[in-house]
């Protein structure tokens, strides 16, 4: 029997049912216990570290891995979660970046940062996970806290633009792509509040004072476990004087970085 199995997660997918589906295609490992190391959000895709049966009970010797993303942002449009699957806001102002704008903003995140975990994450703060004081309204009783990581590697990958009416085809699309989610315990999410998301991406392909193209820009990201992508592409659309979110998200890699030699010492596969 494995000890391990890394999984290719899709967008849609929440990390339980990817190992459930996993396992149901494996039915030997039928009643085996199975314990992913590293969540992704429903939103993201890319490399799931599930851990099988005995293993299991080692799952916090797992919680310290280096990750790399290839993550996108989208510059000009916000949400609450920090990804396409939240309450949006937007801007009419058009930015224009070029690649140099871009690298210079980078740069500064390169390194030991500090950053705030997402309100709509399941970092508990007095026991209770942040999405759940977010969508009680009652952030205002507790301090979002940060996280310490380090990011070893961010490098500007590509730039393009995309017109308003395809970024919401795209962008539906990501948020259709969730089963719709009936759990009587999960009722508070409400699904993720779709109805209200798909109504303001709606609201974003009928405003014609709008910008009738928007930027994306695509980064890779080597970092410390804990470092959300989500944030990161948040901080770095305030950095180059506006709003954004995290478009697109792609886990590639997951182990032990070695930035003096820069290699994986260890890499799960």
């Amino acid at each position: 029997m494995k000890t391990y199995v890394v999984l290719d997660k899709n967008v849609g997918e929440t990390p339980l049912s990817c190992a459930e589906a996993w396992r149901a295609s494996n039915p030997e490992y039928a009643g085996v216990p199975l314990a992913y190391a590293g969540r992704l959000d429903p939103m993201a895709l890319g490399k799931l570290l599930v851990l099988i049966g005995e293993e299991c009970k080692n799952q916090t010797s797992y919680h310290n891995l280096d990750k790399a993303y290839g993550f996108s942002i989208l510059l000009g449009i916000g949400s609450d979660s920090l990804d396409v699957l939240g309450r949006l806001e937007s801007t009419p102002k058009v930015l224009a970046v070029t690649a140099a704008d871009v690298e210079n903003v980078i740069e500064a995140f390169v390194g030991d940062i500090e950053l705030p975990y997402p309100k709509f994450s399941a970092k508990t703060v007095h026991g209770k996970p942040l999405h759940k004081w977010t969508l009680e309204n009652k952030l205002d009783e507790i301090t979002i806290p940060t996280k310490q990581s380090t990011i070893y590697e961010l490098t500007l990958d590509s730039i393009r633009t995309i017109s308003r009416s395809n970024l919401v085809v795209e962008a539906l699309a990501k948020v259709n792509s969730i089963p719709e989610v009936t759990d009587p315990r999960k009722a508070l999410g409400n699904d993720f509040r779709r109805t209200d998301v798909r109504a303001d991406w709606e609201a974003i392909r009928n405003n014609d004072s709008l910008p009738n193209e928007y930027t994306i820009i695509h980064l890779t990201c080597l970092a410390s476990s804990g470092t959300y992508m989500r944030t990161l592409a948040s901080e770095i659309a305030k950095k180059l004087g506006t709003i954004g979110l995290a478009f697109s998200i792609n886990r590639t890699h997951i182990g032990t970085y070695n930035p003096v030699i820069n290699k994986w010492d260890t890499l799960y596969t």
